[in-house]
């Protein structure tokens, strides 16, 4: 079964082709920087290697130039489109509708459209993957695996705010959680690894940034609730704010909802501190001496830190913290800055294992470390294909 699975994040794409159930890997690549003049687009196939910088205006036009190098004549893989047996799309927010992978018909995109208004950088994307996803793939079954799937194992204590019953019973107000297709990913593998249901600390960090309390294998606690805006700093979101700040914007310094809402989504976090999302300009402006720059490194890790110490409470206890996704995976500066002086968790890091690059599962720690430090590569496109596979098995 030839599954194609279309990752479609707020500022990028990342696609795969995979053969199931071998979980072969036919064709990947990705599209990163979005929106900006100098996007970034990668296709790998076992022969063939394609890197190029290219204006992409938005996801439509990154996915329709997906669909053109996966059947190109020279490089492509598939003849046609009818050889696609099944689309795998990832979903942000599934909301209290979706708790499980679900087949996409016209209801199941009217939910995913009406939760927009909760990820207006996130689903809107999604829903445009599945509809060119339609087109481009007409006689394959469109599938979406939603991120707030793996957290449904939070209590109720956790999950549920301090607001009026109602807005919990009716309006159905609470925790989500998202990132969760990356969380079970890589906490699953954490505990292949160890041998062990641990407690277990996942910290996904790319241009959206989450932590998960994962204990026996369930999640118990993460750092977005209703949507994923608030817990940590991110590339263009704030991330954690006292909420009487939005009504003193709105009453005090004349801002509309709307402009808040765009404020604290799209103009803040990195971005709003240094002037760049990207966490590869930040660090190297931040090794020129721009202090800005330093600052939002030094408070992104403060952030990462303190949530590391609220989990541990939670679970009563820590075994693994694990460092994900492209910032999480590649940043040796930001592992160092969250690892340093945490002694008093078992938190110990090894400088020379953290500056190794690898793509394998490995250890960051030092020998003496109570705590395992692990960098464990996430993919989400496999934990799709693989939920595609059996729902479609079954």
């Amino acid at each position: 079964m030839k599954i194609i699975i279309i990752n479609s994040g707020s500022s990028s794409i990342k696609y795969q082709l995979i053969n199931m159930p071998t979980k072969e890997v036919i064709c990947s690549g990705m599209i990163d920087r979005i929106g900006l003049d100098s996007s970034n687009l990668t296709y790998v196939t076992n022969s063939t290697k394609l890197e190029e910088s290219l204006p992409i205006a938005d996801h439509k036009i990154g996915l329709e130039k997906i669909a053109e190098l996966l059947m190109n004549d020279n490089i492509g893989v598939i003849k046609t489109t009818e050889e696609i047996n099944a689309v795998g799309h990832r979903v942000v927010h599934g909301g209290s509708y979706f708790t499980d992978t679900t087949i996409i018909n016209s209801d199941v995109k009217e939910k995913i459209k009406e939760l927009s208004i909760l990820v207006p950088l996130h689903n809107p994307a999604h829903l445009l993957g599945i509809n060119v996803a339609e087109e481009i793939f007409a006689t394959a079954k469109q599938v979406a695996v939603f991120d707030t799937a793996f957290h449904q194992t939070i209590p109720v204590v956790a999950y549920k705010y301090a607001i009026p019953n109602a807005l919990l019973t009716e309006s159905k107000i609470r925790v989500y959680g998202f990132h969760g297709i990356s969380h079970k990913y890589v906490s699953e593998k954490a505990i292949e690894y160890l041998k062990k249901s641990s407690k277990i600390i996942s910290i996904h960090l790319g241009n959206g940034c989450s932590m998960t309390a994962i204990q026996d294998g369930k999640s118990i606690d993460h750092t977005m609730g209703f949507s994923p805006s608030n817990g940590l700093i991110m590339g263009t979101r704030s991330g954690d704010i006292d909420h009487s700040l939005i009504f003193y914007l709105i009453n005090t310094l004349g801002y509309t909802a709307t402009e808040v809402n765009n404020l604290l989504l799209k103009e803040s976090g990195m971005l709003g501190l240094t002037g760049y999302s990207d966490l590869r300009d930040i660090e190297a402006s931040a090794e020129k001496g721009n202090i800005d720059c330093q600052l939002a490194l030094a408070m992104n890790a403060y952030r990462i830190r303190k949530y590391i110490g609220s989990y541990a409470a939670a679970m009563n206890g820590l075994d693994a913290i694990i460092f994900t996704a492209g910032i999480g995976e590649n940043s040796s500066y930001i592992r160092k800055l969250v690892c340093t002086d945490m002694d008093y968790f078992g938190i110990e890091i090894d400088m020379e294992k953290n500056d190794i690059r690898s793509k394998e599962i490995r250890e960051i720690n030092t020998l003496n470390s109570k705590t395992k430090i692990m960098v464990i590569p996430t993919n989400e496109e496999v934990e799709i294909a693989n939920q595609v596979y059996n729902l479609l098995l079954n």
